[in-house]
């Protein structure tokens, strides 16, 4: 069976080494890491060339600009039949792929626990991801607060006959929401304890990584409801 991991480049020349060199040794020969780049304008391609791996194939995304859109870039041009997504600046621990191919044989969506980490991988009084958002999970808890990281995710192929395209409004609906619901609702899911990534907070974060935001009462509503509609337009 064959592995693609996801990720979506952008201005990732910092961390993008360490990344990709925490994910190879973990993939077997005919696996692959598609990386949908959103234009870097610093020296991330040149660094991801330099592996030399065949295994790394770069796609370019010529929608929208928003690592939503180059998420879904990526995934669509992934063929493996395993699809795991990888923020650009996190590093995996070395039994990620292990973990989650066994317990591929029963579930069709997994996401795991992550351990938060400063800018150098220095640790964060030995915090996870969980011990932030907390652990319980299911569609209407998640659909209230969502628990899983994005680059925690990993899911059979078949769940991309329900994800793909992507809602239109990226800003109520983005990738890592979207593919944990519709995962929830349609297929069988599993949530991981276990950190199996390092994942890594610093200033150029895209996300907020389970801190506090200072959205309104009134979008985070809309959020939710919009979210749920889109859901339910895929029966």
């Amino acid at each position: 069976m064959k592995n693609s991991v996801c990720i979506a480049t952008y201005n990732g020349e910092k961390y993008i080494r360490e990344q990709i060199a925490s994910i190879l040794p973990q993939l077997q020969a005919g696996d692959e890491i598609i990386i949908s780049d959103d234009h870097s304008t610093d020296q991330t391609l040149e660094i991801i060339k330099s592996f030399k791996d065949n295994r790394l194939k770069i796609v370019f995304n010529e929608t929208e600009k928003g690592y939503t859109n180059n998420f879904e870039n990526a995934i669509k041009h992934a063929s493996g039949d395993f699809i795991y997504l990888s923020d650009q600046d996190d590093v995996w621990l070395p039994n990620k792929v292990a973990v989650y191919s066994q317990e591929f044989q029963n579930y069709d969506f997994l996401a795991s626990n992550a351990k938060i980490v400063g800018e150098n991988l220095e640790s964060t009084d030995n915090q996870t991801y969980f011990d932030l958002r907390g652990t319980s999970s299911g569609f209407l808890s998640d659909l209230i607060k969502a628990k899983s990281l994005g680059c925690c995710m990993a899911f059979n192929r078949k769940v991309l006959t329900k994800i793909l395209p992507f809602p239109k409004n990226k800003d109520l609906c983005p990738h890592d929401l979207w593919i944990l619901l519709m995962s929830e609702f349609y297929f069988k899911s599993k949530i991981i304890k276990e950190p199996l990534i390092l994942y890594r907070r610093h200033e150029q974060t895209a996300s907020t990584g389970g801190k506090h935001t200072n959205n309104t009462l009134l979008f985070m509503l809309k959020f939710r409801l919009y979210a749920l509609f889109q859901v339910l337009t895929r029966m």
